[in-house]
């Protein structure tokens, strides 16, 4: 019998404690429709089910009680494991899990500065979405990039900056769709960011606007991918404006009301223990404090 992917027990165990596909799913990253993918491949694979179903909640039955005792542990001695083989790399290589779309425009265009600064450093970057310290493979990074909120249990954090979140449109689009006011966009197709599902209806109260209904619309995952939908004519997109500046430079995607939207979250270097200044960790932790008053290379 094949032993089941990484991913589908992290799905389970993760639907497992939250009692949701959808609660799981923002717990590691994925769709709802993903973690349902999983756990029925996971399911099939073992040929049992393993939660009871009642209507949006679900619940482990007897055997995937069992299960889960028996396999939690296992999975997390193996994450364990892995930590420790870590430990074993070079004195200066360190292991970074950062937010896509903030690795791409933030982080990246930076790291000349880092290496210039520290040319001893071995930085390796993973691409992650979901929160630090909330999945079992955190153990695997030094340090990660997070968006949200102090306190993060057991761990330090740098606080870097928060963001303003503009709305944004194609300039074909806004020619077709001409706007006056931001009620005006109550009704046109509007975009999501997956993990921020209420942003449009925060920024429409920001504006004065009251609504007879929360706004829906498509989620995509990735504020990238969220521009490059809107350049296309999608509709119009909550994006973070520290993220476009090369769209709104180009003029595939203009501003059409100039309110922006900011929250207490903000973007912060998040780690566990107190690193002594002169080691790998202590020196990235005080570049990417002084990066964080920086401006963006470019």
């Amino acid at each position: 019998m094949h032993l089941p992917s990484s991913q589908s027990l992290r799905s389970f165990l993760a639907a497992a404690r939250h009692g949701s596909f959808s609660e799981a799913g923002r717990a590691v990253g994925l769709t709802q429709s993903a973690i349902s993918r999983q756990i029925s491949q996971l399911e099939a694979r073992l040929g049992v089910p393993l939660f009871v179903r009642t209507g949006r909640r679900v619940e482990l039955n007897a055997a995937g009680r069992a299960y889960a005792e028996a396999v939690e542990p296992a999975l997390a001695q193996i994450v364990r494991a892995s930590a420790r083989l870590g430990e074993q790399r070079g004195d200066n290589s360190l292991t970074i899990a950062c937010l896509p779309s903030l690795g791409m425009r933030w982080l990246a265009p930076r790291l000349p500065r880092l290496s210039a600064r520290h040319p001893e450093l071995v930085i390796n970057i993973a691409a992650r979405s979901w929160p630090f310290g909330e999945d079992e493979e955190a153990g695997e990074f030094d340090a990660a990039f997070d968006f949200g909120q102090p306190p993060w249990p057991g761990m330090n954090h740098a606080f870097l900056f928060r963001e303003e979140a503009v709305p944004v449109c194609a300039p074909g689009w806004l020619e077709a769709n001409p706007l006056e006011r931001p009620a005006d966009l109550a009704d046109k197709p509007l975009l999501f960011q997956s993990s921020r599902p209420r942003a449009w209806d925060q920024w429409f109260a920001a504006c004065g606007v009251e609504l007879a209904r929360p706004c829906e619309g498509p989620r995509i995952g990735h504020f990238l991918m969220l521009a490059q939908a809107a350049a296309a004519g999608a509709g119009v997109a909550l994006i973070p404006s520290f993220l476009i500046k090369p769209e709104l430079a180009a003029g595939t995607l203009v501003i059409p009301f100039e309110t922006a939207l900011s929250t207490r979250e903000a973007y912060h270097l998040v780690w566990r223990g107190d690193p002594e200044g002169g080691s790998p960790l202590g020196r990235f932790v005080a570049w990417v404090r002084d990066e964080a008053d920086a401006p963006t290379p470019g």
